[in-house]
């Protein structure tokens, strides 16, 4: 690889990278598509450290760019400028260019002058709308008020007016490159579901899943030096990641492995159901053997009758959790922020008050104590 990382690509100029990998992680039967991603970084001479995220810029589905283009009565051949200003044709904009499946009030507004059946859009475009327009909103696409009122009609430049920017997914990288030096891993599950009588779908999560085998994948590297691997190699390490969660941890514990890292390793992990959704079970279960993977708690919420989270194992854990604290162990939770991490968080200052005899405002010192000397790091979104 080239000594000057990052210095020919960045977000401005992501790099054209081949998908060398796609291969499903979770099994027959389970209610989500997860995959495990393996993306050739060979001569691009980007660089990136564990805890680091990955841009892809992704491009919408082929199907949906036709039916718009169908819809609007345009052949495809127009051309509109992009969002940097540049010609391009009216298909190659919708495929890489703008965003086709959110829409906002801007497109609203403009079918409501084009079509007065659609006066109703017309209160949600003010302020005190707002409510009823992300009711609207919600579960729909560009496609839908095209579809309900046909007799608005654009000029292709006029429809390219009503859209934002496509914009690049972060993804969280789940490989060390001083294990895989010329290539990058993702875990992502492929976001499919139906709303108002149409399948719907995530944009970049399905490009990677169902599309990336044939055409380039646009990356850039994403610098988080909050979440980083701790430089004592003797430090014990708490990772809580459900789900997709577990992607930076996979790359923390290939990290350790190749850096021979001393500090012992506990991995808080769950899905849904064991049968089908335990990701990497058997990388996870090797690393146990080897003991790189001091500890591995898993936990599944549908394989018995009360929903068992990772919090609840972490609570069941608490003397020995608060064991590693005390050993001065980081602890890092990756994955959604609105719930899990805020469920995690609370069990964390359960764990203390539990397992350390302090009262709530003595454990919440505690734990306001690990983040100030950066010992509690969170990757969340």
């Amino acid at each position: 690889m080239s000594a000057d990382p990052n210095a020919l690509y960045s977000r401005k100029n992501p790099f054209p990278a081949k998908l060398k990998t796609n291969r499903k992680l979770t099994a027959e039967g389970s209610a989500k598509d997860t995959r495990h991603f393996e993306i050739d970084l060979s001569g691009s001479g980007l660089a990136y450290e564990v805890g680091d995220s990955l841009g892809v810029f992704p491009t919408n589905n082929p199907a949906l760019v036709q039916e718009i283009l169908s819809v609007l009565g345009f052949s495809g051949e127009e051309q509109v400028p992009d969002p940097n200003g540049n010609s391009v044709s009216i298909r190659e904009a919708l495929s890489s260019h703008y965003v086709i499946t959110q829409k906002d009030k801007k497109l609203l507004a403009a079918i409501a002058e084009k079509d007065p059946s659609a006066a109703h859009f017309v209160p949600m475009t003010t302020p005190e709308g707002k409510a009823e327009l992300d009711a609207y909103l919600w579960g729909r696409e560009v496609i839908d008020p095209l579809l309900a009122h046909p007799a608005a009609k654009f000029t292709p430049e006029e429809f390219v007016k009503c859209l934002r920017k496509l914009q690049p997914r972060l993804y969280s990288i789940a490989s060390s490159q001083k294990a895989h030096n010329s290539e990058v891993h993702l875990t992502v599950a492929a976001v499919r579901y139906e709303s108002n009588g149409r399948p719907r779908e995530g944009v970049c999560s399905t490009f990677l899943a169902d599309r990336a085998d044939t055409a380039p994948v646009p990356v850039f590297v994403h610098t988080a030096k909050h979440f980083r691997v701790p430089e004592d190699l003797s430090t014990p390490v708490i990772m809580v990641g459900p789900g997709t969660g577990i992607a930076p941890f996979m790359a923390f514990l290939q990290e350790r492995k190749v850096s021979g890292a001393t500090g012992k390793n506990w991995l808080f992990f769950g899905d849904q159901k064991a049968a089908t959704d335990f990701l990497y079970r058997e990388e996870l279960e090797a690393w146990q053997k080897e003991g790189v993977l001091h500890k591995l708690s898993t936990a599944f919420s549908r394989d018995q009758s009360e929903k068992i989270y990772v919090q609840h194992r972490m609570l069941e854990a608490a003397e020995e959790l608060y064991a590693w604290l005390e050993q001065g162990g980081y602890f890092y939770i990756c994955g959604d922020a609105s719930r899990m991490a805020k469920d995690v968080d609370a069990a964390l200052h359960q764990v203390v008050e539990k397992a350390g005899g302090k009262s709530p405002e003595e454990a919440a010192a505690y734990v306001e104590e690990l983040k100030k000397s950066k010992r509690y790091r969170k990757d969340v979104y």
